[in-house]
C-alpha cells in the first residue's frame, strides 16, 4: 500500500504519459515484479492464451463488419484464432458456450439496434441466458453528437452481466472517427489475451479520442436554386468561404447545427406563457429561454425517449412517437411547469452534408454542399426539415458555423484507377467534389456517372458542369435516368441494368464503385440492380452478395447514404 506523499508523486509522474507509454510502463513493472517474487504476497493472475475467439459484428452501413474484419486479421496474424461472425447469422443457442466473445455493434438513430442485428438485440434482452462462462467485451460504434451515444451497446453490456457474463476488457465506445480508438481497444484485448502486459488486476478502459471537432466560421457567398421554373423541387447549391484554410477531402462532409425558426419558439412560449428572457441552465449551456429554444435544443423532431418522458411527466397517454415540442403542447397540454419540459429536451443535434466542392479546384478557404429542401407532410400538415430550411434560408453575407467531418472510406482512390459513380438526386453532391478534383489534379483514371431526377429541364443538377466535364473528357461515361420524362417511370438502376457487360468489365478491371442517396428506397434498389449485373455475368446471387462484400473488404465499393 502506498502512502499519500508516494500515491501523489506517482499520480505526478504519470499524469502526462500516452496510453500507449501507459501500458509499456506497465509491463515494466510487471516484469520487476516478476524477478523478484518476493516482493509481493500473490502473483498476478496468469492468463493464457485461447485457442479460439469468437467476434461478432452488428452493422447497417458496413462500418462495423469492416472493423470486425480489419481485427480479425490482425489477431490471426498475432497467432490468435478468430471465428468471425454477423450477428444476424449467429446462432444464439451458441453464446452460452463461449469462452471469449467480442461483439462490435453500432447504434443507429435514437438509440436502436442495426436492422440486421435486431433480432440478436432482442433476444439477448427479453430472454434468460446462463452466460456465467462467458468472458465477453464490447465496442460500441456511435455519433457522440446524438444524446442517445452507442446506446446499443450498453445496454448489451448491462445485460451481459445481469445474464452472468464476465467483462473480460472494459466496453469502448468510438465516435465516427473510430479507427485508431477501436485498433487501440482491440489491442488492449489482444494483449490481456497473451498475457503480454495486462493482467487481470490492473486494466484500465482506454478512453475515446477526446479531441474536440474544429469549427469555422464562414460566410455565404452563393445560394443558387438549382432546380428550373416547373421543379416540385428546391435543391440549393451553396458556397461558403472562411479567413482560415479548411482541412478537407472529397468524401468528406459539412457538419452544422442547425437553428430553430424564431416562429415556432415564439409560438412555444406564447402557448405556456412563459418568459422569453428567463436564465435557464441545461447541462451544457446556461442563456435565456429564447435562446436555448432557438440555438441549442431539439424542438422541431422530439426522440421517442423524450416524447415518452413527457408523458410520464404530464400523465399523458400519447400514442405518437414522432412529435414536435409545439404540436406536443398543443395536442397533450399540461400544467408542468415548462422549466422542467425543457429539461427533459436533448440537445441540437448536427446535421451531414457531403462536400461538393474541391480543394484543389476551389480552393481552401471555400467550400461548397448541395441541399434540397426537406418537405414532408403529418397529419396533412407541411413540415420542412429543420436543417435544410435553416441552410436554405441563410441570406448571403450571413455567417454559418461549421466544422468538417472527415470520411474513412468512402475516397477517391489512386488518380490512374478507374471509379464508378452512381448519385441520384443530392447523391451527386459528392461526386461533382470527385469529378471536379480528378479534373483539377489531372488524374489519368477514367469516371463514370450515373445521375438520376424527375425531369430533364427542371431537375438536372448541376447541367451545365456535367456537360463541359463530359465534353472535356473529365467524365468519360455518362447515363441519365429522368423518371418522369416518359410514361414508364425510369431510374438509375435501369440504366445500370443497360450497362450490365460493361459494369461487369470496368469492376473486372479494377475499377472502383461509389453509391451516394438516399437508403430507402435508392440505395436497396441499387444494390438488387448490381446483384442481378453479377448474376447477368455467370455468378449466382450468393457468389453475387460475396464479390460485393469482397469490394467492399478491398475498399473498392463505398456508400454514402443516408
Amino acid at each position: 500500500m502506498l502512502s499519500d506523499l508516494q500515491l501523489q508523486s506517482l499520480k505526478k509522474i504519470l499524469g502526462g504519459f500516452t496510453q500507449q507509454e501507459l501500458i509499456w510502463t506497465n509491463g515494466y513493472i510487471a516484469g520487476l515484479l516478476a524477478e523478484s517474487p518476493s516482493a509481493i504476497d500473490q502473483k498476478p493472475t496468469v492468463i493464457t492464451k485461447p485457442r479460439k475467439i469468437t467476434l461478432a459484428f452488428g452493422t447497417e452501413t458496413g462500418n462495423a463488419k469492416r472493423l470486425a474484419t480489419h481485427l480479425a486479421a490482425s489477431a490471426k496474424k498475432q497467432g490468435v484464432q478468430v471465428k468471425l461472425t454477423g450477428a444476424d447469422q449467429y446462432r444464439i443457442t451458441d453464446l452460452p458456450k463461449e469462452e471469449y466473445f467480442f461483439l462490435i455493434i453500432s447504434t443507429q438513430g435514437d438509440g436502436e439496434p442495426p436492422i440486421l442485428a435486431k433480432k440478436f438485440y432482442d433476444y439477448i434482452l427479453n430472454n434468460t441466458l446462463d452466460l456465467s462462462k462467458v468472458h465477453f467485451g464490447i465496442l460500441g460504434l456511435g455519433d457522440s453528437s446524438y444524446p442517445e451515444f452507442c446506446k446499443t451497446a450498453e445496454d448489451l453490456q448491462i445485460r451481459f452481466m445481469e445474464l452472468g457474463g464476465k467483462e473480460f476488457y472494459p466496453v469502448q465506445k468510438c465516435d465516427t472517427d473510430y479507427q485508431s480508438d477501436a485498433e487501440n481497444w482491440f489491442d488492449g484485448v489482444i494483449n490481456k489475451l497473451s498475457n503480454e502486459t495486462l493482467s487481470s488486476d490492473n486494466l484500465q478502459k482506454i478512453k475515446p479520442n477526446s479531441s474536440s471537432k474544429k469549427y469555422f466560421q464562414g460566410t455565404v457567398v452563393s445560394k443558387i436554386n438549382l432546380n428550373d421554373i416547373g421543379s416540385n423541387k428546391e435543391t440549393y447549391h451553396i458556397e461558403i468561404i472562411t479567413e482560415d484554410e479548411i482541412d478537407y477531402e472529397p468524401g468528406d462532409a459539412l457538419g452544422v447545427i442547425p437553428f430553430n425558426t424564431i416562429q415556432t419558439v415564439h409560438e412555444i412560449l406564447n402557448l405556456v406563457k412563459f418568459d422569453s428572457n428567463t436564465i435557464i441552465t441545461t447541462e451544457r449551456v446556461t442563456a435565456p429561454t429564447e435562446e436555448l429554444l432557438k440555438h441549442h435544443l431539439n424542438i422541431s423532431y422530439l426522440l421517442k425517449s423524450t416524447v415518452k418522458k413527457y408523458a410520464a411527466l404530464t400523465g399523458h397517454s400519447i400514442s405518437e412517437e414522432r412529435l414536435g415540442l409545439l404540436d406536443l403542447l398543443k395536442k397533450y397540454p399540461s400544467n408542468v411547469d415548462f422549466e422542467k419540459i425543457i429539461g427533459i429536451l436533448t440537445p441540437q443535434a448536427p446535421r451531414l452534408y457531403s462536400v461538393s466542392s474541391s480543394p484543389n479546384g476551389h480552393g481552401t478557404t471555400e467550400i461548397h454542399v448541395t441541399v434540397s429542401k426537406n418537405r414532408f407532410t403529418t397529419e396533412n400538415d407541411e413540415k420542412i426539415g429543420v436543417c435544410s430550411e435553416y441552410l436554405s434560408e441563410l441570406d448571403l453575407n450571413q455567417t454559418v458555423e461549421f466544422y468538417i467531418q472527415k470520411a474513412k472510406h468512402f475516397k477517391l482512390p489512386d488518380e490512374n484507377k478507374d471509379i464508378i459513380m452512381i448519385g441520384p438526386g443530392t447523391g451527386i453532391a459528392p461526386f461533382r467534389s470527385f469529378i471536379t478534383e480528378r479534373d483539377a489534379v489531372g488524374a489519368t483514371g477514367k469516371n463514370w456517372l450515373f445521375f438520376g431526377e424527375q425531369h430533364f429541364i427542371s431537375d438536372f443538377l448541376y447541367q451545365t458542369e456535367i456537360q463541359s466535364f463530359l465534353q472535356t473528357g473529365s467524365i468519360t461515361n455518362l447515363d441519365l435516368a429522368f423518371s418522369r420524362d416518359q410514361h414508364k417511370k425510369v431510374y438509375v438502376q435501369d440504366r445500370l441494368k443497360e450497362k450490365s457487360t460493361e459494369i461487369f468489365e470496368w469492376l473486372e478491371n479494377g475499377a472502383h464503385l461509389y453509391v451516394c442517396g438516399t437508403r430507402d428506397p435508392m440505395y436497396h434498389d441499387v444494390e438488387n440492380t448490381l446483384l442481378e449485373i453479377l448474376e447477368d455475368n455467370g455468378k449466382t446471387r450468393e457468389q453475387a452478395r460475396q464479390y460485393l462484400d469482397e469490394l467492399e473488404e478491398e475498399e473498392r465499393f463505398a456508400k454514402d447514404v443516408y
